[in-house]
């Protein structure tokens, strides 16, 4: 029975749909969405945002906090409270690193822009290959 479930959102539509899928599949579970901000580049604004803030800690919870907000709206439309996390890193390795405390991981096949796919790779496939817990990929 599957009593802890995490859920990776990045603000996409595919996202949304895994915290969706995780809602009605697991109902009665304990839902933790998880909001992970990449690791600063050059090329990604917000990470070099982070580097350069006088407290990144607090400008990676500012980056996630729309995440989190819109994650906190779509579980009320399913009566459910959820709890929230925001992590910092590579996206794919958070999650990763995270899974052993669940039963399982949701998360879209894909999400946020085409040059954050091209920089961070395929993290779904990447979880899905790594996770010490089964992984369901909504698409």
């Amino acid at each position: 029975m599957v009593t802890r479930v995490l859920v990776a959102v990045d603000g996409s539509e595919m996202s949304e749909a895994a915290l969706r899928y995780a809602l009605d599949v697991h109902v009665g579970a304990d839902i933790t969405v998880l909001v992970v901000v990449g690791e600063p580049s050059p090329m990604m604004g917000g990470p070099t945002a982070i580097a350069t803030a006088d407290d990144p800690r607090e400008k990676t919870r500012e980056l996630a906090e729309p995440i989190l907000e819109r994650a906190h709206e779509i579980a009320g439309g399913h009566d459910t409270e959820i709890d929230t996390a925001v992590g910092f890193g590579h996206p794919a390795r958070e999650i990763v690193n995270r899974a052993d405390g669940f039963d399982t991981v949701v998360l879209g096949s894909h999400g946020g822009s085409m040059s954050d796919r091209l920089i961070v790779g395929n993290v779904a496939e990447t979880v899905f290959n790594r996770s010490s817990v089964p992984v369901a990929v909504v698409r």
